[in-house]
């Protein structure tokens, strides 16, 4: 599996990571796909402490034991839970960055963690303090690097111009091409890397039909979807498969690090890095997917 280097950091994260959340709280199956993940050569695993209350990070911590040196570790933080309570609630403050993170390590089974990441964001977050404790706990060893985890241009903006962050994770695929616009010029102008999560699209652009089950995508309605689905079909051409193409349409970006599909079966994670390590896409390939979807469909979520 390739590796590529996330943004101006020293990690080096294989170009196909392993997203944790779809992983499931049975722990044997977990621990099974996570131990055939870096079989495979996928040595970047992500979760966050909001993953099933926690478990998703027991279970990966686990599941590392004795092989912690193997996998760059990223997590999530910024979703507060409250005791007594269902849901969450969002708080980016220091005081909770600073006692969130001992959590992580102590599920993770780890005394650092690689990228530790925002889970969120907005304008109104005191976002000088969640820097500031972003940057302590870098000094104090706990955490090697941070970013940020958003779809929101605006609040990325803020991070990157004021902010050491060597990542972003933002929904980037054929069929959400938001980030080309508004985030990856930015990204590579300041050498900061882009993960890519949700590259197959809820499992539409999987190339086994899974359109024709999804009620409606973003923009794309029920009607559109089957029908955008043998449109890009038809793009793939004899040899190659619309998941290939699916997985390598972000990495063809020079701001993109990775893409992090997740899998829930040891086969679905087979068939996912098979794809990843095939041959990338040509510049036909990636004008004619560029053609077939539509890069404004978005425009009024910005």
């Amino acid at each position: 599996m390739k590796t590529n280097r996330l943004g101006n950091s020293d990690l080096y994260v294989s170009a196909m990571g392993l997203g944790c959340m779809s992983l499931g709280t049975d722990e044997a199956r977990a621990a099974a796909i996570i131990h055939e993940a870096l079989e495979l050569g996928i040595n970047f695993l992500d979760t966050a402490d909001l993953y099933d209350e926690g478990r998703n990070e027991e279970i990966i911590g686990q599941a590392l034991r004795g092989r912690r040196g193997d996998v760059i570790l990223a997590t999530k933080v910024g979703n507060r839970r409250i005791p007594g309570q269902a849901g969450w609630s969002w708080d980016p403050s220091k005081a909770y960055i600073k006692s969130a993170v001992k959590g992580s390590l102590r599920r993770l089974q780890t005394d650092y963690i690689d990228l530790y990441q925002l889970h969120g964001g907005t304008l109104e977050d005191p976002i000088g303090e969640t820097i500031e404790a972003f940057e302590e706990l870098k000094q104090e060893g706990l955490i090697r690097y941070y970013g940020i985890s958003s779809i929101r241009p605006n609040v990325i903006r803020e991070y990157v111009s004021r902010s050491h962050i060597v990542s972003v994770m933002s929904q980037y695929s054929i069929l959400d091409r938001r980030p080309e616009e508004a985030v990856l010029p930015l990204l590579e102008q300041h050498g900061i890397g882009l993960i890519a999560r949700g590259p197959l699209a809820g499992g539409i652009l999987t190339g086994h039909g899974g359109s024709k089950a999804h009620r409606e995508y973003l923009g794309y309605s029920s009607e559109e979807l089957p029908l955008l689905h043998e449109h890009l079909l038809e793009q793939t051409g004899p040899s190659r498969t619309l998941t290939e193409a699916a997985l390598h349409y972000p990495l063809a970006n020079p701001a993109v690090a990775a893409v992090i599909p997740g899998a829930s079966s040891l086969e679905q994670l087979r068939l996912n890095a098979a794809a990843a390590a095939s041959a990338p896409l040509t510049p036909a390939e990636l004008a004619a997917f560029r053609a077939a979807s539509k890069s404004n469909r978005y425009a009024q979520h910005r």
